[in-house]
């Protein structure tokens, strides 16, 4: 029987191979990539005509108002798109069909239906199931949909994941909004009702900036790199035909039902309490004023071999976290520095230039198998005399809101930002971790902002304790955390608020999973 067995079982697997190979799809061959631009003359628009006496009293500046608040990030995505005239650019990693992703597929369509021409480009990881969408909009006039880094086989993702891991392990991160070559808003966040604060069970605490000038043609020069390149394939290369109009009747009429339920909820009340809901024009909000410089890896990162400053971000990022000489706060939900960052952050610390870093915990990390990444290093950071904290899941509300707001059940970090000497800020998609340095695409940018990056830090000090455990040292040389929660310091010797069993798995984890794949 054995010897049957060791004839038949390799021809079973290797029928059972050539059978998964023979249904798997590729890629289109031949795709229709008609190359588009950015908007050049960006003058005669409503957001021109508003913003110009601003920019006119700060020339070659741009301006940047940071977004840490998600209904306020929600709001100000929607006045954009409502401004926009000529042209507007969508970038993303994730895009729900929920409660503010259909509200922001609302007012998509509706700046099409004025003439706005729209190029979106998602990321293809997180859209299955939603090509009826995606489809439906790209057959709207004015609207073009891309995918980056697409799934051969729309209807069987595990096909591309067996056959095609490497290339499929390789993700566009960016998030950027851009309208009319004047005004663009990029950051941490995804399109989601989790990041906008309108998410009953899962309250992200994250961080855009929007920012108006020159930095957006900028960004929108970073658009057209991804939206022309060879891995950005339209929707249409994987259908023969397009959705017929009673199709496109039918998304319309759905979209509008669900723009009432929006326009009845919660959260929409909670967005009219907001002082930003209030606000006539953009030009009424403050900007630090600022050249600004941006940073982001090429599309062609994800077939390259080697880090190297042509085609990846991290090189950049270092050299801003170089130029820090006397406080460097790091603010990064996924944290696994590894050997060199975190033999770089002990260094700086060594050197006398205060290191702080928030991460999540166990608990508040909605990715359990990063935080086994990161504890590899914890102790190490702390014995090197860097300030290290942990995001408690327990706060319902990290910043902002009104009577109305939402709160949700569970608080986690989904931020990605920096602060230099209280002087410039980073604010971006790049989480410190090997994905995001090896496999995602990236971008960011540094500007200066004493102001807010003094009040960034402070506030950060004066807060910290009661929203986050204090990774420690106790007297015998172990790990121990520690916060103040309604008012009584609590002292832990192990993973906080967490049962023996989050801990084994996370444990087991952390011995068996290569961390660059976090």
């Amino acid at each position: 029987m054995a010897n049957i067995r060791e004839c038949i079982i390799p021809r079973i697997a290797c029928i059972a191979l050539i059978a998964l190979a023979s249904a798997c799809a590729s890629l289109p061959d031949e795709v229709d990539r008609t190359a588009s631009a950015a908007i050049g003359d960006i003058s005669g628009t409503r957001l021109h005509t508003d913003l110009t006496p601003l920019l006119d009293a700060n020339p070659q500046q741009s301006g940047f108002h940071i977004l840490p608040v998600g209904e306020d990030a929600f709001l100000t995505r929607v006045g954009l798109i409502r401004q926009a005239d000529r042209t507007l650019d969508l970038q993303y990693y994730m895009w729900h069909e929920d409660l503010t992703g259909s509200g922001l597929f609302n007012a998509v369509v509706k700046a099409a239906d004025s003439g706005v021409r729209v190029r979106l480009l998602l990321d293809d990881m997180n859209t299955a199931g939603m090509d009826p969408t995606l489809r439906a909009l790209d057959t709207m006039k004015n609207i073009e949909v891309r995918l980056f880094n697409p799934f051969a086989n729309r209807n069987n993702r595990l096909d591309d994941i067996v056959t095609d891991p490497l290339r499929i392990n390789h993700r566009m991160h960016n998030k950027t909004l851009t309208v009319d070559g004047i005004a663009t808003i990029f950051g941490g966040r995804n399109i989601g009702d989790e990041y906008f604060a309108a998410d009953m069970e899962l309250g992200f605490g994250d961080m855009d900036a929007l920012a108006i000038g020159p930095i957006a043609k900028e960004v929108g020069s970073q658009f057209d790199l991804y939206w022309n390149s060879e891995y950005a394939y339209p929707i249409t290369a994987f259908y023969d035909q397009e959705p017929d109009a009673e199709a496109i009747a039918a998304y319309r009429a759905a979209a509008a039902v669900k723009l009432e339920t929006i326009m009845d909820s919660q959260y929409a009340a909670g967005l009219r309490e907001m002082d930003l809901a209030q606000a006539e024009s953009f030009s009424d909000l403050s900007y630090a004023w600022s050249e600004g410089i941006i940073a982001y890896d090429q599309p062609d990162k994800i077939v390259s071999r080697d880090i190297a400053p042509e085609t990846h971000l991290f090189p950049t990022l270092l050299k801003g976290m170089n130029t820090a000489e006397s406080d460097l706060l790091i603010i990064s939900p996924y944290f696994i520095p590894g050997d060199e960052l975190t033999e770089y952050l002990v260094g700086r610390a060594e050197a006398g230039v205060r290191v702080r870093i928030l991460t999540n915990s166990l608990l508040s990390n909605d990715v359990p198998a990063v935080h086994a990444g990161y504890i590899r290093y914890r102790k190490a950071l702390v014995e090197g005399g860097v300030e290290l904290y942990e995001l408690r899941a327990d706060l319902g509300r990290s910043a902002g809101g009104g009577a109305k707001a939402i709160k949700p059940q569970k608080s986690s970090l989904h931020a990605k930002y920096m602060v230099f000497d209280e002087h410039w800020l980073w604010v971006g998609s790049y989480n410190m971790d090997g994905r995001s340095t090896i496999y995602n695409t990236e971008f960011g940018a540094y500007f200066i902002d004493p102001a807010e990056a003094k009040n960034q830090s402070a506030k950060f000090d004066e807060r910290i304790m009661g929203v986050a455990f204090k990774v420690e040292l106790d007297d015998d040389g172990d790990l121990a955390w520690v916060t103040q929660r309604d008012g009584e310091l609590e002292r832990f010797d192990k993973e906080p608020d967490t049962s023996w069993w989050e801990r084994f798995t996370t444990g087991t984890l952390r011995m068996i999973v290569p961390e660059e794949q976090f």
